[in-house]
């Protein structure tokens, strides 16, 4: 990881903008626009494409018997308890969702928690597996009430769904299960095929093309937000600590090539401490290729004034940003990364699993505008509004005057008509 020093922040930020692909944006485009008009085989020729050749889409209630055959006990265990911490954190959440009734003039106006209708949860897999983001889409979905949750996933070069990420959809409540994942899967959940049902909102992280996909679709479907690829900030003013500094850093850089990880520090000793620290623990461990091909590729130690490392927290809004700290008070400040995590032993490793937070985060500085996937995310709020002729005499003439001063003479007249 290169060092650098950073007396100008806002040139800074300016030369670290999020990198844009037109390249990607075209590949992208033209699979959407190809699923949509072709559907299941669409959607079948782009996993044959990426290595696997699958008959059915659909995980049948004999696959997920199967699954479960597969796995251990101790694995069932975990993913029971990261369901577990999870489900009560978001309960506490949901518990607080109440629906209020205004009175006011013959007027009533009701304003009302209601689950949505469908969500389609994207969980990535192929080469890797991530049965926990199955957990962290479906567990809120199901506290929240949505009756249709739809799980994708790439399948492996055998045409199968990793078990564990089966068994932990299953287990948290998703409704159906489908063999398929990329931007193909995107666009499936967007326009529907015959396999699979179009649904209101599509949520979960992704790399760079389902991210993009998400956001090419968003004029077409919901979707909760920008999560993928990784990012961690590191903010540390604590030179004994730049060995755990490394860990997390390689921790997060091990998802993939395109990860986002850096530290901010006051001090240039302790810069080069974590800079030598992870040099030796890529000589030993394993994924060692992308997390090097990361840390070199878009990794950075930033050497700054406290001011500034609150300014550049503030401004890249990453995804996680741990805070390693003899003054953690020192960065009160710092409130637009989507998940803070305080201390050296609140490890972002140990949020992405089983600290009863979520791991679906925004990423490309979203977090400045919105926090973790949660119950919220899942339901609408629905406005009902009920009124008495008394009260349209009472607003009449105000009505009269935004009216016309808006140039809508006929929003008016729908009023006075009532009370002639």
């Amino acid at each position: 990881m290169k060092i650098i020093s950073i007396n100008n922040t806002e040139q800074f930020l300016k030369k670290i903008g999020t990198k844009n692909s037109s390249k990607n944006q075209k590949i992208v485009e033209s699979i959407l626009k190809d699923v949509k008009k072709n559907g299941d085989a669409a959607v079948k020729k782009y996993e044959k494409k990426f290595g696997t050749k699958i008959s059915s889409l659909r995980v049948s209630q004999r696959d997920i018997a199967s699954a479960y055959s597969k796995i251990s006990k101790e694995d069932i265990s975990a993913i029971k308890l990261a369901k577990s911490r999870l489900s009560k954190a978001e309960s506490a959440v949901r518990r607080q969702f109440k629906d209020i009734t205004i009175k006011s003039s013959g007027t009533k106006l009701s304003k009302l928690f209601v689950p949505i209708d469908s969500v389609g949860c994207y969980v990535p897999g192929g080469a890797a597996r991530y049965p926990s983001s199955a957990i962290m889409s479906v567990i809120p979905a199901k506290i929240a009430g949505v009756k249709r949750i739809v799980v994708v996933s790439p399948p492996n070069s055998s045409g199968n769904i990793d078990p564990l990420t089966i068994v932990a959809a299953d287990l948290c409540g998703a409704t159906e299960i489908y063999k398929t994942g990329g931007v193909q899967s995107i666009a499936a959940l967007t326009y529907g095929t015959r396999s699979i049902k179009k649904v209101n909102k599509i949520v979960g992280p992704g790399g760079a093309f389902v991210t993009l996909a998400k956001y090419l679709v968003s004029n077409t479907v919901s979707i909760d937000m920008m999560a993928g690829p990784t990012e961690l900030g590191v903010v540390i003013d604590s030179a004994t600590d730049a060995e755990i500094a490394a860990l997390d850093l390689i921790s997060q850089a091990e998802h993939s090539s395109d990860t986002f990880c850096y530290a901010l520090t006051p001090s240039n000793s302790i810069a080069k401490k974590i800079q030598s620290s992870v040099n030796s623990k890529l000589k030993n461990i394993q994924r060692a290729k992308i997390v090097k091909s990361s840390l070199e590729s878009n990794g950075f130690i930033g050497v700054c004034k406290p001011s500034g490392i609150i300014d550049i927290a503030n401004n890249l809004a990453p995804e996680h940003l741990e805070i390693i700290s003899k003054n953690p008070k020192k960065w009160g400040k710092i409130k637009n990364p989507g998940l803070i995590l305080s201390g050296k032993n609140s490890p972002s490793s140990a949020s992405d699993y089983l600290l009863g937070s979520n791991h679906i985060l925004p990423t490309n500085g979203f977090g400045k505008t919105r926090g973790s996937l949660s119950v919220l995310d899942f339901v609408k709020l629905l406005t009902k509004v009920e009124t008495t002729k008394k009260d349209l005499e009472k607003i009449s003439k105000s009505m009269k005057n935004l009216t016309l001063a808006e140039g809508l003479p006929n929003h008016y007249e729908a009023v006075r008509g009532r009370l002639e």
